[in-house]
This record gives structure tokens, sequence and C-alpha cells, in this order.
């Protein structure tokens, strides 16, 4: 999606295996780019 910062399909379920102190990386990767773009 050229005019999306950030784009993620998934067919799994990661969020089972998630943990706050352990992250999967695809959550840790939507949160990055998300705060990066905060409009502050």
């Amino acid at each position: 999606m050229p005019d999306h910062p950030w784009f993620v399909a998934s067919q799994f379920h990661p969020e089972f295996r998630s943990r706050p102190t352990k992250p999967q990386q695809l959550f840790k990767a939507f949160i990055k780019v998300a705060v990066e773009n905060t409009n502050q």
C-alpha cells in the first residue's frame, strides 16, 4: 500500500504467544511505527 507508512497482513494469531514483557515482533513493529507517526 504505497500511501500508507506501514502495512501488515496476517493469518496467524501472535496475540496468543505475546506477553507484556516479551511481545511478538509483529506487535513491537506496529507500536514503533505508530509512535513514530504520531502527530504530537
